[in-house]
C-alpha cells in the first residue's frame, strides 16, 4: 500500500572526491571527473593498492574552529560540512525564527560504516608503542563513535527530535535515509537531516580491503581504475566524503514555502542472506528490493526512466546487480538510463548511499542522467544502458538509488518529480 504522508528533498550537501558543495559535486559528476589519484593521506608504498579517492582542498575551519575540530575524528568533520550545506540548503539553520517548525519534530538520522577509524588507529597505535602506561584522549571514545555525528549536528542547530544512526556498511546512509522516510511517514517527526559519513582512506582500511582482494590494483592508472561493468573491472576503488539529505513532509515544506528538489515516494529494505562479502548470484534481495520499492510506490517496472546502480566495478557484483535489473523491469530494462557514480566518485562505503541519492535526486530535477566513466571492453553479461562516456538529457520523471552492504544489506529508494 501506498504510504499517504508525502515526503520530499527540500536541502542538500556533500563533500566529494569530485567537489565540495552540491554544485562543484554535481559538475564533477556531468563532466565526467574522476576523483582518483595516488594517495596522501598516508605512505602507501607498500601497500598492493596505492590510489583511493581522496577529497581534495577540504578546510574544516570553514564550518569548524580549531577546537572543536581537534575533538572531532575526520568523518565528523566531512559529515558536519555536509550537514552544514543541507541545512542552510533547507533554510533550517536559524530554526529558532521559524514559528511552524517544532524544535522536538526535527530528527537527525546521520551514519557511518566505519567511524572514527583513524582515531582508533592513532590512539591505539600511541598506547602500543608507549610504555604500556594508559594515555588516552579524553575524547578517544567520543570522536570514534558513529552516533557522535548526528549528535553534534543536533547540538549545532537545536534539533531536538529523533536522533541516532544506523549502520550497515555500504548501505548505512541509505538506510539512515529510509529510516527519515518512516520517522516522518509514522509522525515521529516533520523533518529529519539524513545521510552519511566516512573516513577510511588509512592504514587499516586500505590494508583491510586489500586482504579481502576488494579493491582495484591499477596502480598504474588509478583514474581509469573503476571501471563498473567493464569486462576488466577488478575491484572497487575506496573513497571517503559525506552527503545530507533534508526530508521534509510535503505540509511542513508548503506551509514554510521551502523549495523542493524532488519527492522521496518510496524505500525498500531487504538482506541476502547469503555471504558475508560476495552478492547472492541468484540476487534474489536485490531483485526483491526493488520490486519492494515499486509495490510501495504503487508505480509499475515501466515507470522507472533512471537507475543509480550500486556499481561498485567487482566482478561478481555488477553481474549480480544487471541480473536483478533485467529480471525486475523485463522489455523495460533495456530503455532505462542506467548509471554508477562510483566510477567517479570511489566507494564512499558508509556514505556511498547518500551522495549517490543526491546524485539520482538532481537527475530527476534536472532531467539530466550522469555518465558511467571508464569503460574500454563490453562484458557480455552486463548489457543493459549504463550511459557510458557522456551525460544523457532525458526526462526522468522516476528514478531508484541502489545501495548494498557487506552483510547482505539491500536498500532501494524511489524518488519522483516534484511537479507530477
Amino acid at each position: 500500500m501506498k504510504f499517504q504522508r508525502r515526503v520530499v528533498v527540500t536541502g542538500i550537501g556533500a563533500v566529494t572526491p569530485v567537489g565540495i558543495g552540491i554544485n562543484s559535486y554535481w559538475n564533477g559528476l556531468i563532466s565526467g571527473t574522476s576523483g582518483a589519484d595516488m594517495i596522501t593521506r598516508f605512505d602507501a608504498s607498500k601497500f598492493r593498492t596505492r590510489f583511493a579517492c581522496e577529497v581534495k582542498n577540504f578546510d574544516v575551519q570553514n564550518y569548524l574552529d580549531k577546537k572543536e575540530a581537534r575533538r572531532m575524528d575526520l568523518f565528523c568533520h566531512f559529515g558536519i560540512a555536509a550537514a552544514t550545506e543541507a541545512v542552510c540548503d533547507a533554510g533550517l539553520d536559524k530554526l529558532a525564527s521559524i514559528s511552524t517548525i517544532d524544535p522536538f519534530r526535527v530528527g537527525v538520522v546521520m551514519g557511518s560504516g566505519i567511524g572514527g577509524l583513524e582515531t582508533f588507529i592513532k590512539e591505539v597505535g600511541d598506547f602500543a608503542r608507549g610504555d604500556g602506561t594508559p594515555r588516552f584522549n579524553p575524547f578517544f571514545i567520543p570522536k570514534m563513535i558513529i552516533d557522535i555525528l548526528p549528535g553534534h549536528i543536533s547540538m549545532r542547530y537545536g534539533f531536538r527530535g529523533p536522533n541516532y544512526s544506523c549502520v550497515s556498511a555500504c548501505a548505512t546512509s541509505s538506510n539512515c535515509i529510509a529510516d527519515g522516510f518512516l520517522l516522518i511517514q509514522s509522525g515521529l517527526a516533520d523533518i529529519v537531516i539524513t545521510g552519511g559519513a566516512e573516513a577510511a582512506i588509512n592504514a587499516a582500511g586500505v590494508g583491510g580491503f586489500n586482504a579481502m582482494h576488494a579493491l582495484s590494483e591499477r596502480n598504474d592508472d588509478p583514474k581509469t581504475a573503476s571501471r563498473p561493468f567493464d569486462k576488466d573491472r577488478d575491484g572497487f576503488v575506496l573513497g571517503e566524503g559525506a552527503g545530507c539529505i533534508v526530508l521534509e513532509s510535503y505540509e511542513s515544506a508548503v506551509v514554510r514555502g521551502a523549495k523542493m528538489y524532488a519527492e522521496l515516494l518510496s524505500i525498500g529494505l531487504t538482506a541476502d542472506a547469503h555471504h558475508l562479502t560476495e552478492p547472492d548470484p541468484d540476487a534474489k534481495g536485490v531483485i526483491a528490493v526493488m520490486k519492494n520499492a515499486l509495490l510501495s510506490a504503487g508505480c509499475n517496472p515501466s515507470d522507472i526512466d533512471h537507475i543509480n546502480v550500486h556499481g561498485t566495478s567487482t566482478p561478481k557484483g555488477d553481474i549480480a546487480e544487471t541480473k536483478a535489473i533485467k529480471f525486475v523491469f523485463g522489455d523495460h530494462a533495456p530503455k532505462i538510463s542506467i548509471c554508477s557514480t562510483k566510477s567517479m566518485t570511489g566507494h564512499l562505503l558508509g556514505a556511498a548511499g547518500v551522495i549517490e541519492a543526491i546524485a539520482t535526486v538532481l537527475t530527476v530535477k534536472n532531467d539530466l542522467v550522469p555518465p558511467t566513466i571508464n569503460h574500454f571492453t563490453d562484458d557480455p553479461e552486463c548489457d543493459l544502458d549504463y550511459t557510458f562516456g557522456n551525460p544523457k538529457s532525458r526526462t526522468v520523471n522516476y528514478a531508484i538509488s541502489n545501495t548494498f552492504g557487506f552483510g547482505g544489506h539491500n536498500s532501494s529508494l524511489l524518488f519522483k518529480k516534484i511537479d507530477l
